[in-house]
């Protein structure tokens, strides 16, 4: 088993919007208490600032995947795209929708990340934290969010036979709208009963710019880098769009995506 240590991420080659700098982040590979640093995924849905706070990441022993007593249990570093694969091979249902929701499995979770209706926390059975075994009842939890404050070890879930090809095949074609320039994903939440891209192409954002960053004219909803991006920039066209659709909407935008 791996032993802690450190190593140095540049998150302008990390992150999928590219932006940040370069730090030293801590690699989690034993249970513990680690509540001085921030625990970090894949970087997915991450705006790094150069005053982030101390980060840390899981390590190598925190990915695996196992079936025992009818559920599977999956680390917490364990890629997305590698739960698909195995769901494939081994005909379990309800992991289709992972074709390209990239990510490791606690970041996910976390987030209760998902695509349209679908959500991750549907399908967990339970989480592992440095307190143990937390039931799924146990834990709050909503549209893109849950009260999870500890990292995330280890995730379980229920086993259900029958993986969908066609239903897979649905989801990767509804991914096929998303830009492919590097973006952190969805920039906000929907509202209830609206689309954040709708919103911030009806505000006349749809393609707007500041240096390299733009809402992307593919997406609305995709702060995308298109070259040279900043953290500033980000951050500019974030604010903009939230005070644009409040004053014309009077709905306040909720940031899917998360700065440090």
């Amino acid at each position: 088993m791996l032993k802690n240590y450190f190593k140095e991420i540049n998150f302008s080659k990390y992150t999928s919007i590219k932006i940040g700098p370069k730090a030293s982040v801590l690699v989690i590979n034993e249970i513990g208490d680690y509540s001085k640093h921030h625990i970090f995924g894949l970087g997915n849905n991450a705006l790094i600032s150069n005053s982030h706070p101390d980060f840390a990441v899981l390590g190598e022993n925190f990915s695996y995947i196992k079936e025992e007593n009818g559920l599977l249990y999956v680390g917490a570093a364990t890629k997305s795209a590698r739960l698909l694969t195995y769901a494939k091979k081994n005909n379990l249902a309800n992991f289709e929708f992972l074709g390209k929701l990239p990510g490791n499995m606690g970041g996910l979770v976390k987030m209760n990340a998902g695509l349209k209706e679908w959500e991750i926390f549907s399908y967990v059975h339970s989480i592992k934290t440095k307190a143990g075994y937390i039931k799924k009842e146990d834990i709050e939890y909503s549209y893109r969010h849950t009260n999870i404050k500890d990292i995330i070890y280890e995730v379980v879930f229920n086993i259900e036979e029958g993986f969908k090809k066609e239903q897979a095949e649905i989801f990767k074609i509804m991914r096929e709208n998303q830009p492919q320039t590097p973006s952190a994903g969805s920039c906000f939440k929907n509202p209830i009963n609206d689309s954040a891209g709708r919103l911030i192409e009806a505000v006349g954002l749809k393609g707007f710019s500041k240096g390299d960053m733009s809402f992307s004219i593919k997406h609305s909803n995709f702060l995308v880098n298109n070259g040279e991006g900043t953290y500033e920039d980000a951050k500019y066209l974030i604010s903009l769009a939230k005070e644009k659709v409040k004053k014309e909407f009077n709905i306040i935008l909720e940031e899917e995506i998360i700065s440090y």
